[in-house]
C-alpha cells in the first residue's frame, strides 16, 4: 500500500510540475508577446554614441519597471509614454561592456509576473574613421529602385500589404524593381564610371497607393519586402564596397507615412504635429512650403509655425522633433543604418522642413561619430543665399551651424538649363551659367555642393533641353567638370524622357530598358538601342572614366571666362593637369581666339581631344566646327 501510495504521489507531483511548467511557459509566452518592438533592435560596443534610448512597445508595457544587470551597461533612466504601451529606456554602454546579449528584466508594478527580454550588443566590424563619405572625386548614380531592374520576381507581390501586385502600364503603381535588380547590375554602373549609388528610400511604405517611391515610410527599421530583406540590403552594400563604390542611403526625418505602425497608437500627445486634429479626425493643415522662414529675419510666427508644423502632404504626418524622445529615435535610426550597412553617405529629404535646431543636432551627431562621412541635404530653392545657409561653416546672421557638408545645388541647375535654352544676348544664354557659377563666393565649400541636371522630382534633363543632343552633352560635360560633386539620374545615359507628360512624376521615374526579362530593349547590353542612345551612353562613359582619374577636376583650381560670341570656356587646373571645357552654341563653324586665355599658358602645348582621342597643339586660335562641347586635357609633366 505504501509503495502504491508513493507511486501515486510521484505521479501527482510530476503532473503538478508539468502543469506548473506549462503555466510558466504560457506566462512567459504571454509576457514576451507583450513586447512587439524594441528599437533600435541592437547596438554596438565601442561606439562614441554610447548613450542610447530604447523605445519598447507592447501592450501595457508602461505598467512594468525595467532593470538591467550586465557589466558595462547601466540603465540610467526610463520614461513612460502617454500611451501605456510604451517605455523609453536611457542606457549607457561604457568601455567595459562586451558584445553579447544582455537581459532587460521587466517587473510588473501591479500583479502579473516579471519577464526578461534579451537585447543584442554587437561587436563592430570597423572603426568610425573608416566610414568614408562621398566627395568631389565621386560621381553619384541616382536610382528609383522600383523602376530600375527586377532581380527577384518572387517578391513582386507580398500578401498582407495594402498595395499588392505590379502594373508596368500604370506610372503610379509598383513595377517590380528591387534590391537584387540593383545588385545584379553593379558591374554595369561601375563600368560606366560611377563611383557611388543613391537609391531612393528602400524602407517599407505600406500605403494603399503610390507606395513605389519610398518617401512615406511606415517602419523606420524595416526594408520594404517588395524590394527585398535587410539581408539583401546588407549584401548590396557589401558588394558595392567590394567594387570600390559607395552606397548612399536616402532618409526622411521630416515625416512618415500615414499608415506607419505607430499612427494608431502614438507614444506621446506631441509625437506628430497637429496631433489633436489628426486624432479628432479633422483635416490637418499642410505646410505652406515657405522655406525662407529659416533665414528670414522678418518672418511671422504664423508663417514659421505652419512651415515647420504643417504636414508635407495629407498622407505624410509631420514628425515633431521637439519631442526629445522622437529626436533621440531619429538620430539613433540614422546611426543604426550607417553602422549596419557601412554607408558611404546619407541623402536627407526635405532638409529645411523639420526643426532646424534638431537638424543641426542630427547632423552633428552623425559627423561626430563618423568624422569622414558625408550627408547631402535637399534644399529646393533657387536662391544661392538660402542654400548656402545650410552648409556647415557658413557665417550666418544667427550663428546657425548645420553640421551639413553638402547641399544640393538647385540654383546652378536652373541656370545651367536656362543658359543652354535661351538665345544668346548680353543678359541671356551662357551668361546665366557664368554668373551662376560666380555665386560660389556665397558657399563655404563649393567643392562639396552637389550638382545635377535632373532628379526623381523634375523633368528628365533630355526633356528639359527639348531633346537636343548637343545641349545634353554640354550640360553633362559642365556637371562633370565644374567644381562640384556630380549626380546623374539613371537612364540619362540612354535618353530617357517624359516629353508627353511634363511634370508627371510617375513617368519621370520610368523603367530602365532591360531591367525586366521581357524588355525588347536592353540598355545594359546595348541590345535595341538607337544610334543616338548608343552615342550618348558612350560619350558619358568616356567622360566619367576620364573624370575618375582627373585630379584637376577632383580638387583643382577653377578659372572661367565670360561668354563671348556664343562660347563659354572653363578651365580646371592643378600642378599635374589642365582640363579645358568649351561650350559652343554656334550652329556654324567659328574660330576661338586663344590669346584671351594667356594666363593659363596654353600656347604651344599639346592637348588631347577627349571625344576624338586626338592630339592638338594649341596656338593663337582654334577652329570649332560644330555646336556642342569640346573637352581638352593636357598633362603638365
Amino acid at each position: 500500500m505504501k509503495f502504491g501510495l508513493r507511486i501515486r504521489k510521484n505521479r501527482a507531483c510530476k503532473m503538478a510540475k508539468g502543469r506548473l511548467f506549462v503555466f510558466l511557459f504560457l506566462i512567459m509566452k504571454f509576457s514576451f508577446s507583450q513586447i512587439e518592438k524594441i528599437e533600435p533592435p541592437n547596438w554596438w560596443v565601442g561606439m562614441k554614441h554610447s548613450s542610447i534610448e530604447l523605445m519598447v512597445y507592447g501592450k501595457d508595457i508602461g505598467t512594468y519597471v525595467p532593470t538591467i544587470n550586465y557589466p558595462g551597461v547601466q540603465l540610467k533612466h526610463f520614461d513612460k509614454g502617454d500611451s501605456p504601451n510604451y517605455l523609453f529606456l536611457e542606457i549607457e554602454i561604457n568601455s567595459e561592456a562586451k558584445a553579447g546579449d544582455f537581459d532587460i528584466e521587466f517587473s510588473a508594478v501591479k500583479g502579473g509576473s516579471s519577464f526578461k527580454k534579451a537585447y543584442p550588443l554587437l561587436e563592430r566590424v570597423d572603426s568610425s574613421n573608416n566610414f568614408i563619405g562621398f566627395n568631389s572625386s565621386d560621381v553619384i548614380y541616382l536610382i528609383t529602385p522600383d523602376r530600375f531592374a527586377n532581380g527577384n520576381s518572387a517578391i513582386d507581390s507580398i500578401e498582407g500589404l495594402r498595395e499588392t501586385g505590379v502594373d508596368r502600364k500604370n506610372n503610379y503603381a509598383r513595377h517590380g524593381g528591387d534590391i537584387e535588380g540593383m545588385r545584379q547590375h553593379l558591374e554595369y554602373i561601375k563600368e560606366m564610371g560611377f563611383t557611388a549609388i543613391w537609391p531612393t528610400p528602400l524602407l517599407i511604405n505600406d500605403m494603399k497607393e503610390q507606395s513605389y517611391h519610398g518617401y512615406a515610410i511606415t517602419d523606420f527599421y524595416k526594408v520594404d519586402p517588395r524590394f527585398g530583406s535587410l539581408k539583401d540590403y546588407i549584401l548590396l552594400a557589401k558588394e558595392t564596397r567590394s567594387r570600390g563604390m559607395k552606397l548612399i542611403m536616402d532618409q526622411v526625418v521630416n515625416h512618415c507615412g500615414l499608415d506607419h505602425w505607430w499612427m494608431q497608437d502614438l507614444p506621446f500627445k506631441d509625437w506628430v504635429n497637429f496631433q489633436n486634429d489628426f486624432e479628432a479626425g479633422k483635416q490637418v493643415p499642410v505646410t505652406n512650403h515657405r522655406r525662407t522662414i529659416n533665414q528670414d529675419i522678418y518672418a511671422s510666427k504664423a508663417d514659421r509655425d505652419l512651415m515647420n508644423d504643417g504636414w508635407f502632404v495629407p498622407s505624410m504626418p509631420d514628425l515633431n522633433q521637439n519631442n526629445p524622445h522622437l529626436a533621440n529615435y531619429l538620430i539613433q535610426n540614422s546611426l543604426w543604418w550607417i553602422e549596419s550597412l557601412h554607408l558611404g553617405g546619407i541623402r536627407q529629404d526635405t532638409y529645411p522642413y523639420p526643426e532646424k535646431d534638431f537638424m543641426s543636432k542630427w547632423a552633428h551627431s552623425i559627423m561626430e561619430e563618423y568624422p569622414n562621412f558625408n550627408i547631402v541635404g535637399e534644399e529646393w530653392s533657387y536662391n544661392p543665399l538660402l542654400v548656402a545657409y545650410w552648409q556647415d561653416g557658413s557665417v550666418n546672421h544667427d550663428g546657425y551651424q548645420s553640421g551639413l557638408k553638402t547641399t544640393m545645388d538647385f540654383p546652378l541647375q536652373k541656370q545651367l538649363i536656362a543658359s543652354l535654352k535661351e538665345e544668346e544676348a548680353w543678359n541671356s544664354g551662357l551668361i546665366k551659367l557664368y554668373e551662376g557659377l560666380a555665386n560660389d563666393f556665397a558657399y563655404y565649400d563649393p567643392f562639396s555642393m552637389m550638382l545635377f541636371g535632373d532628379n526623381h522630382d523634375m523633368d528628365r534633363i533630355y526633356t528639359q533641353l527639348e531633346e537636343d543632343l548637343s545641349k545634353l552633352k554640354m550640360a553633362l560635360s559642365f556637371i562633370l567638370i565644374a567644381p562640384r560633386i556630380p549626380q546623374i539620374y539613371y537612364g540619362t545615359e540612354v535618353l530617357l524622357e517624359n516629353r508627353n507628360k511634363p511634370g508627371d512624376h510617375g513617368l519621370i521615374r520610368t523603367d530602365f530598358p532591360g531591367g525586366w526579362k521581357e524588355d525588347a530593349i536592353n540598355a545594359f547590353s546595348g541590345k535595341g538601342l538607337s544610334a543616338e542612345q548608343k552615342d550618348i551612353q558612350a560619350f558619358l562613359k568616356k567622360l566619367l572614366v576620364f573624370r575618375g582619374n582627373s585630379t584637376a577636376i577632383h580638387r583643382g583650381e577653377t578659372v572661367h571666362f565670360s561668354p563671348e560670341n556664343g562660347i563659354y570656356v572653363l578651365f580646371r587646373v592643378d600642378e599635374n593637369e589642365v582640363v579645358m571645357l568649351v561650350l559652343n552654341k554656334n550652329e556654324k563653324a567659328i574660330d576661338l581666339d586663344l590669346g584671351r586665355f594667356s594666363e593659363i599658358k596654353l600656347a604651344g602645348k599639346t592637348f588631347v581631344d577627349l571625344q576624338k582621342n586626338k592630339e592638338i597643339i594649341l596656338e593663337n586660335s582654334m577652329r570649332i566646327e560644330t555646336k556642342g562641347c569640346l573637352i581638352l586635357y593636357s598633362k603638365k609633366n
